[in-house]
């Protein structure tokens, strides 16, 4: 390993007050040394960052001195991490850190064209230009009233997986609502059941009085709004009152 030139050596202030001027508010702290970069009258002077932000990072100052030059001049200052140092997370795409609900009002979330939960509907377009106007209009109508006519409808895994969601959710048999409740929610007035293969399985809630309101609910789920419910079933009954016997405030019962 070739021998640091000794002009390059000596600038060290001038390194220190490169690094002090690059660094602003994170500050430059102790000095760590210096190495010999490729190429002749080169080298880095090492300082730490103190930031707590930046732990185990540190400033490279770069200096360089010209063939017969008197003095070095200042190639580069850069803020480098060491093996130890605190680093920023592996970047990931967008579209892989979509959670569910980060869709809000006026976000659009463009739908990839491989989506697996999708697969190409039915629309009847290759029938609209050789079919009769009048017989287009029906076959129009039966289309939309069947919920056709979309250019992608649900997949087998879309709908496994919308299910497998939904029964894992609040809103499954599992939760604590389900196993406490009268009745299952297939057995209630207010459920209304999908349509399609999913209506086996899920149905919406329409008692307004329900935490469960206008949501998607399992056939085994149930809340303390079940349509059975007797009156006196509808009284919610509070434990015994306890009283402290020692200051009993009579006024409460005059």
């Amino acid at each position: 390993m070739s021998e640091i030139d000794q002009i390059i050596a000596d600038s060290l202030d001038a390194a220190r007050d490169a690094a002090v001027e690059a660094a602003g508010d994170f500050g430059v702290g102790d000095y760590l040394g210096s190495k010999v970069e490729a190429g002749a009258r080169q080298a880095t002077h090492l300082f730490d960052c103190p930031h707590p932000g930046y732990y185990g990072w540190h400033w490279a100052v770069t200096m360089t001195r010209a063939s017969r030059a008197r003095y070095a001049t200042v190639n580069e200052v850069v803020l480098l991490p060491s093996d130890e140092s605190l680093l920023a997370p592996v970047w990931v795409p967008w579209a892989e850190r979509l959670m569910p609900g980060d869709v809000t009002p006026g976000t659009l979330l463009p739908t990839p064209d491989n989506d697996p939960r999708l697969e190409p509907g039915y629309g009847g377009g290759e029938l609209a230009a050789d079919s009769d106007p009048a017989e287009w209009a029906q076959t129009r109508a039966v289309v939309s009233e069947l919920g056709l006519g979309r250019e992608r409808v649900l997949s087998p895994i879309g709908r496994e997986e919308a299910a497998e969601r939904w029964l894992d959710s609040d809103a499954g048999p599992g939760s604590p609502a389900a196993k406490q409740a009268p009745g299952q929610c297939v057995t209630c007035g207010y459920f209304v059941r999908l349509g399609g293969s999913l209506g086996r399985l899920f149905g919406a809630c329409a008692n307004e009085y329900s935490p469960y309101d206008a949501r998607v609910v399992s056939i085994d789920h149930g809340c303390g709004g079940h349509s059975d419910l007797v009156a006196d079933e509808r009284v919610a009954r509070l434990p015994e009152p306890v009283f402290d016997t020692i200051s009993i405030d009579h006024s409460l019962f005059d």
